[in-house]
């Protein structure tokens, strides 16, 4: 067997097959095959159609007034389009005064109409674009032979006329070239044309991308109108509170969220927890109870002071809405301190702003304060609902209680006694007040972030689609306009 030698060794050589360079030799050959069955064929058709030099003259061809924009063609236009002087349309008439066209008519006065199709004869200084060479026939249509810049003459010769010849051999071999070439450019291109194709399905996706994003912020402002409306599925929501509030044989199960819609309500617990029928376990932290089963807050013995209480303190707010377009509320006072929103700044400051026009909705008059962070972000319009601070005056913050971890399961319940809005990161000021009206063993406020907050036991992500993802959760919603 022979080897070929490289500069890192040898290796078995077991014929063209398996030479890398073949397919790149292959297409140099067939091009160089259809280069030279072009040249051939150029030069024949160059040698039965090339009229004589001296049998070349200009001409202009009288436009159609519908692609002139209804404009007639005159003496004195073509004579400023191809001489760049009106005053030598008599030049133009001279030379074609008496030559009889193709549909019997003739020119021999400045005032004839110009018929469109007419072939006119020019001087050889004319020039521009819509001048054209045509072969002198010798007969009174002077304008029979193809112009020389490739085009099919406007009007055929009445006299002699060209023909083009194509030599049989090399229009075969021309064509079998054409075939080899593209059989080969499939085999060896086939992972370019992968990628041209796409590059052009992405093209196209592109070019409906805005029409997609109007119709999702549509949807979105719908939903936010949805929301400002509908108190039903509010009322709903703290009702199914009462299946899990503290009773005298059962302690709280915390609700970290539910969703609400026509066939039933779904609550999402941890994991650890349990509840009876007629609720069924969905997956490890999701239960379900249908609507048939559904009913509002109880008013029996089991609704004690102490599961009132519970109820009190949820803050149940609709972040947004699930693939089915129904709402998901999470409890705010489930948040331990601070929820963090990143991604997307237009979107996440839209999560912000929803969260807060449910809190006026449902509790008014609660105290606001807004901080800005240290990066340039959107403002935020604090609804007149709510009681807006310019500054609150935070205690020194105690160390947290130990054993406090910073998953869901390890939350403590902090009901929302008011708010700390901070627009952007906070930079090292904002951090010590968010510290201090929110933190563990702070004033026990809850903060709202939309950018990165170190030590945020919630964190938020959303996307420019206005999706905004809760891991604690494992969910995804479209946030509301």
């Amino acid at each position: 067997m022979d080897t070929m030698t490289n500069g890192a060794g040898t290796r078995p050589e077991h014929g063209p097959a398996t030479d890398s360079r073949l397919p790149h030799t292959l297409l140099h050959a067939l091009a160089a095959l259809l280069a030279a069955c072009l040249i051939a064929l150029g030069g024949a058709a160059a040698a039965s159609a090339a009229p004589a030099a001296d049998d070349l003259i200009k001409v202009f061809v009288v436009p159609d007034p519908a692609q002139t924009g209804g404009q007639l063609a005159t003496l004195q236009s073509i004579a400023t389009a191809t001489l760049g002087d009106a005053s030598r349309a008599g030049e133009i008439l001279a030379l074609n005064r008496g030559q009889a066209q193709q549909d019997g008519g003739t020119l021999n006065s400045a005032d004839d109409p110009l018929h469109p199709g007419w072939i006119l004869r020019l001087p050889q200084d004319a020039s521009g674009a819509d001048v054209q060479l045509a072969r002198d026939t010798g007969s009174q249509n002077s304008a029979s032979a193809a112009p020389s810049s490739g085009q099919q003459s406007a009007a055929p010769s009445a006299g002699k006329s060209a023909a083009f010849t194509f030599p049989l051999a090399a229009a075969v071999a021309l064509l079998g070239a054409i075939l080899l070439a593209l059989i080969t450019a499939g085999i060896v291109g086939r992972r370019r044309v992968r990628a041209a194709y796409a590059a052009v399905l992405r093209s196209v996706r592109g070019l409906g991308e805005p029409m997609r994003r109007r119709r999702r912020l549509a949807l979105r402002r719908a939903t936010g109108r949805r929301f400002a409306t509908d108190a039903d599925s509010v009322r709903r929501a703290y009702g199914v509170l009462g299946d899990f509030a503290p009773g005298r044989q059962q302690p709280e199960r915390p609700v970290h969220a539910l969703r609400v819609d026509g066939s039933g309500v779904t609550v999402w617990l941890t994991a650890s927890d349990t509840v009876d029928a007629p609720w069924t376990n969905i997956d490890g932290t999701r239960w379900r109870r249908p609507a048939a089963a559904a009913g509002w807050l109880s008013t029996g013995d089991d609704t004690n002071s102490a599961s009132q209480a519970s109820i009190a303190a949820s803050c149940l707010v609709r972040a947004g809405t699930d693939a089915d377009g129904e709402p998901v509320f999470v409890d705010l006072s489930r948040l331990d301190g601070v929820l963090s929103v990143s991604g997307d700044r237009a979107v996440a400051r839209d999560v912000v702003q929803n969260l807060l026009a449910e809190i006026a909705r449902t509790r008014p008059e609660t105290p606001v304060t807004v901080l800005r962070g240290a990066d340039s972000a959107l403002p935020l319009t604090v609804p007149t609902e709510l009681r807006q601070l310019p500054r609150v005056d935070a205690p020194a913050p105690v160390a947290p209680d130990a054993g406090r971890g910073t998953v869901r399961a390890g939350a403590a319940r902090r009901p929302v006694r008011g708010l700390v809005v901070v627009a952007g990161a906070p930079g090292e000021r904002e951090a010590a007040e968010l510290a201090a009206l929110c933190g563990p063993g702070g004033a026990g406020w809850t903060g709202l972030v939309y950018g990165e907050a170190e030590g945020a036991h919630w964190r938020w992500h959303t996307d420019a689609d206005g999706h905004v993802d809760l891991p604690v959760l494992d969910v995804r919603l479209t946030v509301p306009v």
